[in-house]
């Protein structure tokens, strides 16, 4: 073999780790090439060899500006004093370690410029290289690693520098995810989607090869079960200490929960059912996320899962919890738990909450700044109270799939001057899933027909709905078949939804919203779509835009005025303007 390989071969062989030393004078520090030094005294070079390349290297220290810094570092910003016994040796030991960090800055500038053959297309830097690695999927990152040594290690530096990975998890693909987290030591985030069943197993596979893990998610494709069971779950948070997320999905058999840990802030578990004991010991926790599952079988303990989170997370400022289950008993234990720091709060899908329930968290939490009582049986009054209680903090407020409201309590809820988005999407319905229950229960009982008239009669009327206000960006109205009218006059709207209003009639409907950028009309008339696209695209616009004139529905081509429930709001000069320039940049969704 020639003892001179070719370019392409050395570039395929990884840079060999030398220890080179410095061509500067070890008194001056200039370099040696051509230099007379005129210094008599003895430096503190290093003194390597002859058989190293020249690298500029740093300039020596003198021994009384290295023994100023030993002294300011012990005795704090006390005079120098005179030479002791034993300087010599730490002032060696420093030069030592300088020596040794240099080295290590000098072969990692080695590695940057390393060069990797990349067949026809010659050679490039093998950072460059591991960046295009990043790119690849996983199969064909294990076919790159087959081709060529220089290829294979580049794969293997960049599974040691990995921080974030993300993976699909099929039945066939299971068997190499342990290899592969064995190669990541360096792993920081790890997001897996589960194609097929999960189990404790996983978790401790995790917790072996990654411990210095920090954030996990964990989600579930259709057709996979998680069988991940309490004790799993507890070992695995409490084995890591460095973990701060943690996001599971499809914990149906978790039968319990008693986690405790120091570094766990967000933790969100979905489809949670029967829980016989729920204990968080986690004192750093900020934000936490429980998701019951929608079956009447649950028997989960709410109150003291809520007298529990007041014991033992007390830094807490993000909560929600889904669950069917839920009454104002639950809210009380809540309101007396004292989460001081609570900022926003989420209680889903519990028709016994009342406006009992709204008077104990308007007491006890008063900096909310998100409040989402969707599901609830709240009605106008509790919205006066939540207005009252939040003039200036309350800046989302979703109040979806609550049967007792009405537009005065819309329209109220808009006297919240920092309001921004706003959610009341089949609030304003005709018809209500509590009230089919009702129907069907009257139904079985012995006077079933008087009573089933009784309720067949109770008919919302249709409304109208005025909405006015400075600083909203977004306002769902998703679901509300009992309106007929609706007037917004928002300057900062930015997103609307309407979907499913079929009862909005398009000679009612007024649109001020100058920088509306989506409209969302999925299962409306295709006449509301037309006036909608008439009025946010200005299609059919007229010389004057500051009149709220709108073309009729059918073919002809007058233009009649607003309806006299919408009053007139005129316009500037600078505004119609910037109406015109803005024009074509909404977008309606009419799917």
């Amino acid at each position: 073999m020639a003892s001179v390989s070719s370019p392409f071969k050395r570039a395929l062989l990884p840079a060999s780790k030398k220890k080179r030393g410095s061509y500067n004078c070890g008194r001056c520090g200039a370099p040696k090439k051509g230099h007379v030094c005129t210094l008599t005294g003895t430096g503190t070079g290093t003194g390597l060899g002859l058989g190293s390349s020249p690298r500029p290297g740093p300039a020596p220290r003198s021994r009384s500006r290295l023994r100023l810094r030993l002294m300011r570092a012990l005795s704090f910003d006390a005079p120098p004093g005179p030479h002791e016994d034993g300087d010599d040796d730490e002032e060696q030991q420093e030069a030592e370690a300088d020596e040794e960090q240099d080295d290590e800055d000098h072969h990692l500038s080695e590695h940057q410029h390393e060069l990797v053959g990349v067949g026809s297309a010659g050679l490039v830097p093998l950072t460059s290289l591991v960046q295009v690695f990043r790119r690849v999927p996983l199969k064909a990152l294990f076919a790159a690693a087959a081709v060529c040594r220089g290829w294979r290690h580049c794969v293997k530096r960049m599974w040691r520098s990995a921080e974030e990975l993300s993976i699909c998890v099929s039945r066939i693909s299971i068997t190499f995810l342990d290899s592969i987290l064995q190669k990541c030591t360096a792993l920081l985030r790890l997001t897996l989607r589960m194609q097929s069943d999960v189990n404790s197993t996983l978790l401790g596979c995790i917790a072996f090869f990654c411990p210095k893990l920090q954030v996990l998610e964990i989600t579930l494709t259709a057709g996979a079960v998680n069988k991940i069971n309490g004790v799993g779950l507890s070992r695995f948070v409490a084995e890591m200490r460095c973990l701060s997320v943690l996001k599971i999905e499809g914990c149906t058999n978790l039968e319990y929960i008693s986690l405790s840990s120091t570094s766990l802030s967000i933790l969100w578990l979905s489809d949670l059912a029967c829980l016989s004991k729920s204990v968080f010991n986690c004192p750093n926790m900020t934000e936490l996320s429980l998701d019951f599952t929608r079956e009447g079988n649950d028997s989960t303990d709410l109150p003291a899962l809520m007298e529990n989170l007041g014991r033992t997370c007390l830094k807490l400022r993000n909560l929600h919890v889904a669950s069917i289950w839920l009454c104002n008993e639950a809210v009380l234990a809540l309101a007396s738990a004292d989460l001081r720091f609570l900022q926003m709060l989420s209680l889903l899908l519990g028709s016994r909450i009342t406006d009992a329930a709204v008077a104990s968290i308007v007491q006890s939490y008063l900096n909310l700044e998100l409040l989402d009582l969707s599901g609830s049986s709240i009605t106008d009054r509790g919205i006066g109270m939540i207005c009252q209680a939040y003039p200036h903090t309350l800046s989302r407020l979703l109040l979806a799939l609550c049967p007792n409201i009405t537009t005065s309590g819309v329209q109220l809820a808009t006297s919240l001057p920092y309001l921004q988005l706003l959610d009341c999407g089949m609030s304003i319905s005709t018809a209500h899933p509590q009230t089919e229950e009702k129907e069907m229960h009257c139904i079985e009982e012995t006077d079933s027909l008087r009573k089933r008239q009784q309720f067949s009669n109770i008919k919302k009327p249709y409304q109208k709905l005025i909405i006015k206000h400075p600083n909203l960006k977004r306002l769902s109205l998703w679901g509300c078949s009992a309106l007929e009218g609706l007037y917004v006059n928002c300057p900062e709207l930015e997103d609307l939804n309407l979907n499913s209003c079929a009862n909005l009639h398009p000679e009612k409907l007024l649109l001020q919203c100058p920088i509306l950028e989506k409209v969302h009309a999925s299962g409306c008339q295709d006449m509301l779509i037309g006036a909608i696209r008439n009025q946010v695209l200005n299609e059919f616009a007229a010389a004057r835009l500051d009149w709220p004139c709108k073309r009729l529905a059918d073919r002809s081509s007058k233009r009649v005025l607003v309806p006299s429930m919408f009053p007139y709001v005129g316009t500037s000069d600078e505004e119609q303007k910037g109406k015109r320039l803005r024009l074509g940049q909404c977008a309606v969704h009419s799917y």
